[in-house]
């Protein structure tokens, strides 16, 4: 029961005082050496922080021998607590403010959400002066240093912009301790890798024996994270988090002296409760760099690992392949087995990271092995492929194990094994593999002498691993275990198999067992806490774990064997080197022919030299390095899709070849901008004065006198197949949602069902999941940890395999010559046996560069511009891409006919892709664009990271540059590096490193400057961590102004599209008209960050809807005669609702109620049910939603009534 400070008070001889009743001491720590007691205490309303120091005053005078106490208060609820001191104490608040910060917080409104407190400024301006006169921090700490409470203060200015408080204003408060005791700071006396101070000869102790209050202190360990930033004052303030593995820690170090994360330090100071960390903290006196004792392997003759589990292998392996090969490389091991539970999905990294390191990767599976029923239970089992024959064999058994064999775990039988085990070694793995197994049962000699002659080689492991066995009472003791070790070893000398010691590695180090554990906690696992060994284990620690077989014994199972196993096997590649395209006779003339032709179609002859120019070098590269294939499949696709009355949309870098644009496969021209006419004319604007063909002003022919067509977004070449022309392309293309499978099919027609499959995905722990592993371990154990040791665990556990899936639309195809095995193996997704669809086991990123892959996406744009051109008759490809009104609907409303207020947006781009997100509009309300290249500008600048905030916002607001000047695409820098006179390869390098986040070398900056490239344009490179490409952000705003045209001109179309196709949430209060549907958005709004996903997911389709009852149309309800299944109709005023928009009717049933009413009007709920074939539910939902009037329930009902009227 807890105690309350009331109890205390009395127990101390104080008289009772019925205000301490209320108020419980939820944990005591006594700090013996300090003389001092840490309180913590739940209170239900706001206590005085003058009168709890009153008491700790009290409380200390009549303890013997105790020098301070320290309360620290949590409310029971917080929101209460806040909203009380707000209500009663805002004059005093005010009055702690300066007379100028007074005034400006006494116009704001302010409100409480839980612990925080929020300011509401009705203008920038003023929100901007609360920013930078630090207000809100000055309110948390008159609240803090009035009640010992934390809580959360924010500014808010009319458009919701929120300034929170940070970390770094609150690095300043320390905890309230009585007596005070000032932290007395002291400069630093070294300039580097130490802080102010003096170092004390105390010994380092565990993190996890630290304690609050322990002063002069040391511990060692490594930094695993760092946060650095500079106060008011100029000061640096620096927090790192630090590990020796038995715990973790923040240290805090005032002036950073340089230390990094992967440092090895020792740190001295003193370990003080943080309040706002709200755990203890270590505050650094001093700092310094040593060197950690760390494992190695001094063997002169090194052993090799052939049992290892890596992350793939799904929620066990903890084992990352590149700190594993790079732990390989340091232990002095020549080689490693990888061999993961059922699954090689680990091979293409073992392949790439082994190179880095000349570390020989044997390729190998721990399999499920079984005799026929597939239902047996399944034995472990060890292959490793000997050969490049073997690997192949080895892919096909594991293709077997997961599409015909799969059972609870992809099993292979043993008869497939022997007709495919040319090539391949095996072993009897683990204590659940038939040898062992058959020990425990019991089984005679002559059995034992049958199974193990089926293996190639015998496997031991240290006891530790089966300890579990004695603990469960499987066996009697340690000597058991040692026995059955001594009895394998027993069956390979009589059988002359070599027996192995292996680790069955599933960790790196001893203190990674934690993350195991985590995980199979976390899985429910009733031993989770018993973790075997299973680390990677040096030679010496193997040895010694095999000690008792006598020192020759254990040389030759532990080094010489393993080593004569990883001779056997012999160097292969899991994926072949080179591209492998299918054949296609004549590719090459095929596409060339087809590329000059439209040229010359468009272009005519004599052709103009930029053109002949650019595809004469593009198809040079193109059909050097066996491209051509690729281009004229995507061509078939894109020809195909669009005969079907479906226009494709290019991603990625495809419009940056002039190739694809006259081969059909994007709209996107990617030639410098110009004017050309059918008669032959052309000119071409190279200066740079023209960002877009587009934005050319209309001209005619001065040849002919037709109207010139206007064309050219000037997009290099090198951005797609890189500047040697020799990257494998990447062809990613969005098909309509709806066009999407038959795509998918005519592929298949194209090359054969057995060579066409879904690219596969790997699903692993991802940070928000590992985060709720931690947490729900830490829950079940009792346990308390800091947010360091929280943060190293979650890294621990982030990228554990947890399923697979299949990319939404690559497709890999393998040449009519091969065999997919040859590649990868193939599966289900998710092991679904009854998905239908067959991806490849490795993720499509292992493949990429090997095989063709095409992107072929459901995507909505092409969807909803097919609906409408069948609802208005208009080709979406006859729209001009800078039509005066529809270009004025991305700086604002007027081309809608409302006002801003009406609609709450300053632009009319509600419902158009790519600009119909808060952030995309606040930029088109910043930028007000009036051009073409403008909207692909912003197109750009919305996706890229660091490339609008931070940068070029900032240029722009400060007036530094223009919208037309800014970096905008990873175009953009090559095209003007080589404007300003630098290199054309030294462009591409230079865009190559900013547009990946690398930023730039001193070199690279000096040379920019002698070119006269301005230092705001250096600066800005140098804050960029990713970009666009100029081409997507092209065809995306292509499709996205085609759209916003039929906004402007066909109104109920585009609602009806939009609705139809994009609204996947819909509320019945968009029925209820605009005042209604303002209210919905005003409650979401005020939730914030809160709303749950599906108030937030309704935003747009609310802002949509607003929109069109403004504009004068409204939604009619749902028709139980009229209404479609899953479209919206346009009828006179506005758009009938379908059945599927009901929440509660599924598609199926929507289309059952069309079918069903076909046959005439329904005479009763009994008839709808049966005809429209619905269930109750159903009924019920048309019933609520009125449109089921007077039907009766039941035909005999109807009857009667029928009798009735014709008897009057």
């Amino acid at each position: 029961m807890a105690l309350r400070l009331g109890e205390l008070w009395e127990s101390i001889g104080c008289s009772g005082d019925p205000d301490l009743e209320s108020m419980v001491i939820k944990e005591v720590l006594v700090l013996v050496e300090q003389r001092a007691w840490r309180l913590v205490l739940a209170v239900k309303q706001p206590v005085p922080a003058a009168r709890l120091k009153s008491l700790g005053r009290q409380i200390m005078e009549r303890v013997e021998g105790l020098d301070a106490i320290q309360f620290v208060v949590q409310a029971e609820d917080p929101g209460s607590c806040l909203s009380e001191i707000v209500n009663r104490d805002w004059p005093e608040i005010l009055n702690a403010l300066d007379e100028a910060d007074r005034e400006l917080v006494s116009r704001a409104r302010y409100r409480v959400e839980d612990e925080h407190l929020i300011l509401n400024f009705d203008d920038i301006a003023s929100w901007q002066q609360a920013v930078d006169n630090d207000v809100c921090r000055r309110i948390e700490k008159w609240i803090h240093d009035s009640y010992l409470m934390s809580f959360l203060v924010s500014a808010r200015h009319s458009d919701h912009q929120e300034y929170k408080l940070t970390v770094k204003s609150k690095e300043e408060l320390e905890a309230v301790i009585m007596p005070s005791q000032p932290f007395k700071r002291r400069r630093r006396e070294q300039p580097r890798r130490r802080s102010r101070g003096r170092k004390t000869e105390a010994p380092a102790m565990r993190i996890n024996e630290l304690q609050e209050g322990l002063d002069r202190v040391a511990v060692e360990g490594i930094i695993i994270g760092k946060k650095t930033w500079k106060l008011k004052d100029g000061r640096t303030v620096a927090t790192y988090d630090l590990t020796d593995y038995s715990d973790s820690i923040t240290v805090k170090l005032f002036d950073d002296d340089g230390f990094e994360v992967g440092s090895s330090v020792k740190v001295w100071g003193g370990v003080r409760f943080d309040v706002f960390e709200k755990e203890p903290v270590l505050f650094a006196d001093h700092m310094e760099v040593i060197e950690l004792p760390a494992r190695t392997d001094s063997s002169p003759v090194k052993r090799v690992e052939l049992h290892l589990h890596t992350t793939m292998s799904t929620l066990d392996g903890l084992t990352h392949v590149d700190e594993l090969m790079k732990r390989a490389a340091e232990f002095g091991h020549r080689a490693v087995a990888v061999t993961d539970h059922g699954s090689i999905q680990a091979f293409p990294q073992a392949a790439e990271e082994a190179g880095k390191y000349g570390i020989k990767v044997i390729y190998g599976v721990e399999a499920y092995l079984v005799d026929e029923p597939l239902q047996e239970r399944p034995y472990h089992v060890i292959l490793l492929a000997a050969s490049q024959q073997g690997l192949a064999n080895l892919y096909r058994l594991i293709s077997r194990s997961y599409l015909n064999n799969f059972y609870r775990t992809p099993r292979i039988i043993r008869r497939e094994l022997a007709d495919l085990r040319e090539g391949i070694l095996v072993g009897s793995a683990c204590e659940r593999g038939e040898i062992i197994q058959g020990i425990l049962k019991g089984m005679a000699d002559d059995q034992l002498l049958n199974i193990a002659d089926f293996y190639d080689y015998l496997e031991i492991q240290p006891l530790e691993n089966n300890e579990f066995m004695v603990r469960d009472g499987i066996v009697e003791d340690r000597q058991a275990l040692i026995d059955i070790n001594l009895r394998v070893i027993e069956l390979g000398d009589r059988l002359g198999k070599p027996v192995v010691a292996t680790g069955d590695v599933h960790f790196l180090d001893p203190h990674d067992e934690i993350f195991r554990r985590i995980i199979q906690a976390g899985k429910g696992f009733a031993d989770a806490e018993n973790q075997a060994p299973l680390y990677y284990r040096t030679t010496e620690e193997m040895l010694e774990a095999f000690s008792y077989l006598g020192e020759d014994r254990a040389w030759e199972v532990v080094v010489v064997n393993p080593n004569a196993i990883a001779d056997r096997c012999q160097e292969v590649r899991p994926v072949p080197q080179g591209y492998y395209a299918p054949i296609m006779e004549g590719a090459a003339e095929k596409l060339t022919a087809l590329a000059w032709e439209t040229a010359r179609q468009l272009y005519k002859e004599p052709l103009p030299v930029q053109v002949e120019e650019r595809l004469n070098r593009e198809l040079q590269s193109i059909t050097k390095h066996g491209f051509s294939e690729l281009y004229l499949i995507a061509h078939e696709l894109v020809k195909k899709s669009n005969q079907d009355g479906y226009l494709v949309g290019s991603r990625g870098s495809v419009g940056s070849s002039l190739t694809a644009f006259f081969t059909g496969i994007t709209e996107v021209n990617p030639l410098v901008p110009h004017y050309r006419c059918r008669c032959g004319y052309s000119r071409f604007f190279e200066d740079g004065s023209v960002l877009s063909g587009v934005d050319l002003p209309p001209a005619r022919c001065p040849d002919c006198g037709q109207e010139l067509e206007r064309d050219g977004f000037d997009i290099p070449f090198e951005t797609f197949l890189g500047f040697e022309g020799d990257k494998v392309p990447d062809i990613d293309l969005n098909f309509s949602g709806d066009y999407q499978s038959k795509a998918h099919q005519y592929v298949e027609e194209l090359f054969g069902k057995e060579h066409v499959f879904r690219a596969g995905t790997i699903s692993t722990i991802a940070e928000k999941t590992a985060y709720g592993f931690v947490k729900k371990y830490e829950e079940e154990m009792g346990i308390r940890l800091r947010r360091a040791e929280i943060e190293r665990l979650v890294r621990g556990i982030t990228g554990v395999k947890r399923t697979t899936g299949q990319h939404p639309g690559g497709l890999m195809i393998i040449p009519g010559h091969m065999d997919v095995h040859q590649f990868t193996p193939i599966q289900y997704p998710a092991d679904d046996m009854k998905s239908g669809v067959r991806t490849t086991h490795f993720e499509y990123e292992a493949l990429s560069g090997v095989l063709v892959k095409l992107d072929v996406l459901g995507h909505d744009d092409p969807t909803m511009l097919k609906m409408l051109e069948d609802l208005t008759g208009y080709k979406a490809t006859r729209i001009s891409l800078d039509e005066p009104l529809t270009m004025q609907l991305f700086s604002g409303v007027a081309p809608l006919g409302v006002k801003p207020e009406d609609i709450r947006s300053q632009v009319g781009t509600y419902g158009i892709p790519e600009f119909n997100t808060r952030f995309v509009r606040q930029m088109l309300e910043v930028t007000r664009p009036k051009t073409f290249s403008e909207l692909v500008r912003i197109s750009g600048l919305s996706h890229g990271t660091n490339v609008w905030l931070n940068n070029a916002q900032d240029l722009i607001k400060n007036g530094i540059a223009g919208l037309n000047e800014v970096i905008a695409t990873r175009d953009d820098i090559m095209i003007y590096l080589i404007q300003k006179g630098l290199d054309k390869k030294e462009a591409f390098k230079i865009m190559e490193k900013v547009r990946k986040g690398k930023g730039l070398s001193s070199e690279e900056m000096e040379h920019m400057r002698a070119n006269n490239v301005p230092q705001w344009y250096i600066d800005s490179c140098n804050r960029i961590e990713y970009m666009f490409p100029k081409a997507h952000a092209v065809a995306y705003v292509m499709m996205a102004f085609r759209i916003a045209y039929y906004k402007v001109h066909y109104p109920l179309a585009f609602y009806a599209s939009y609705f139809t196709v994009r609204a996947q949430d819909f509320d019945e209060v968009i029925t209820a008209g605009a005042d209604a549907i303002r209210r919905r958005l005003d409650e979401i709004e005020e939730m914030g960050p809160q709303a749950p996903a599906k108030d937030k997911n309704l935003v747009p389709v609310l802002e949509v809807a607003l929109e069109m009852w403004v504009r004068g149309f409204r939604f009619f309800p749902v028709d139980l005669y009229r209404s479609h299944a899953s479209r919206f109709e346009i009828v006179p005023g506005g758009l009938l609702i379908p059945f599927s928009a009901l929440p509660g009717v599924g598609l199926a049933a929507a289309n059952n109620l069309m079918e069903g009413r076909n046959g005439g009007p329904f005479t009763s709920l009994e008839d709808l049910q049966r005809r429209g074939r619905v269930n109750k539910a159903v009924i019920d939902i048309l019933d609520r939603a009125g449109c089921l009037k007077d039907l009766p329930p039941t035909d005999q009902l109807s009857l009667f009534a029928e009798i009735a009227d014709s008897s009057k």
